[in-house]
């Protein structure tokens, strides 16, 4: 099960720890927003409205931080500018703790999703350089994989704080909790060197392609469809998330304890999902494995937040929301490395991810618009299920590219 880790060197090892934890600090600091929410919300800190529009501006940001850290990547290497994202939405994340309005806390949490966009950028085009084609599924997958843990991280963090402090207080610490990935970069900059095929590309010579490259006849296909699937798999997963401790609360009447359980078993699902997803991959294919788990997160967020179901079914159902929701996500980091060339990748990627993060930003803002005339668990799976559609056309749309190899500058299959 593990040879793909084993056949790694050391430096491949280094790579691979380094990709998966900075992913699960980024999840960190991303996902305490989600706890804090209906903790501001309680504090008529911000209203509804607010906390969507909150959401949204910090992914609208990502989207122009992550391509702008492809385009770094590409140009200065993927290591400096993974440690350049890391340091940037760990500071940010703790200058939001200061906060004391609603405009201070966008401006300081739309600074933080600049940096949070690019370190995916970063992180993504640097673990999947450094694996065999045929493992490139399972050790990016696993990479995604750290996700779920910097999730449950935030969960608990956010439970004994809230728990044991006074709630005004308490969600100050947590997002001063938030400085501490900034330390991660020492080692970062010691231990983790840039991919043999990063080097190569750049030890030839050749002119670096302009950053508008993917945009050209050869790629813009390519662009547009990766975007469309980043969009659709984002817009879904930001629709269940962003508002889930809030749905646990105001419709399902959970608190903040009592909700531990019910997230706890959808973390769990999600970790599982991205591992399934991570050796399935590269098993069954990138675009079977899309529509496999596309299919099964619009069913289950529809049966989870629209049917009449008991407490204890949810959470039970909890288990399968994670797992295919977050299980999609494992296929990201593949299909986008092998579409685009080595000279071209991080701008690829970082844009394609990036700009679909972007545009499923509106997702938690149209929820939570729409959860003021409509039940909020209606709202969630509606929005989320049509986002899951757009994931269905992209795959139909996309190549297979399961075992390509790597190339320095030509074009992607169509």
């Amino acid at each position: 099960m593990f040879d793909w880790y084993r056949q790694l060197s050391p430096q491949g090892r280094r790579t691979f720890w380094a990709c998966f934890g900075g992913y699960a600090l980024d999840a960190f600091d991303v996902q305490i927003y989600a706890f804090i929410l209906p903790i501001l919300i309680g504090l008529t800190f911000l209203d509804p409205t607010q906390a969507g529009l909150l959401a949204t501006t910090t992914l609208v940001l990502s989207a122009f931080g992550g391509w702008f850290a492809g385009m770094l990547a590409d140009r200065f290497g993927r290591v400096r500018t993974l440690q350049i994202t890391v340091i940037w939405f760990a500071f940010f994340t703790f200058l939001s703790g200061f906060a004391q309005n609603f405009e201070q806390l966008m401006v300081t949490r739309g600074l933080m999703g600049l940096g949070f966009g690019g370190e995916w950028a970063a992180g993504s085009v640097l673990i999947g350089e450094v694996i065999a084609a045929r493992h490139r599924g399972k050790a990016v997958g696993f990479v995604q994989g750290s996700w779920s843990l910097g999730w449950a991280a935030a969960a608990l963090l956010s439970t004994l704080l809230f728990t044991t402090m006074d709630n005004a207080l308490a969600w100050r610490v947590l997002f001063f909790m938030g400085i501490v990935p900034a330390f991660a970069t020492f080692w970062l900059r010691r231990a983790v060197p840039e991919p043999d095929v990063f080097a190569t590309a750049k030890a030839s010579g050749a002119p670096q392609p302009s950053v508008v490259e993917i945009f050209r006849p050869t790629l813009l296909w390519t662009t547009l469809r990766a975007s469309l699937l980043a969009l659709g798999a984002q817009g879904g997963y930001y629709a269940i998330t962003t508002w889930l401790p809030r749905f646990l609360s105001a419709e399902r009447h959970i608190s903040i304890l009592g909700s531990l359980a019910y997230i706890s078993v959808v973390i769990a699902g999600s970790f599982a999902g991205y591992v399934t997803a991570a050796y399935l991959g590269d098993a069954i294919g990138r675009r079977m494995n899309f529509m496999l788990f596309a299919v099964g997160s619009a069913a289950i967020v529809l049966i989870y937040t629209q049917l009449p179901v008991s407490n204890g079914m949810m959470l039970i159902l909890g288990f399968p929301l994670g797992f295919f929701s977050s299980g999609i996500f494992s296929g990201m980091g593949p299909v986008m490395t092998e579409l685009f060339p080595t000279e071209v990748r991080g701008s690829g990627q970082g844009f394609c991810y990036n700009v679909g993060r972007g545009l499923a930003a509106f997702f938690p803002t149209l929820v939570g618009v729409a959860s003021a005339s409509m039940p909020l668990g209606v709202a969630i799976g509606t929005f989320a299920a049509g986002a899951y559609g757009l994931v269905i056309v992209a795959t139909l749309l996309l190549p297979e590219t399961r075992g390509k190899s790597l190339l320095s500058f030509a074009p992607a299959e169509s």
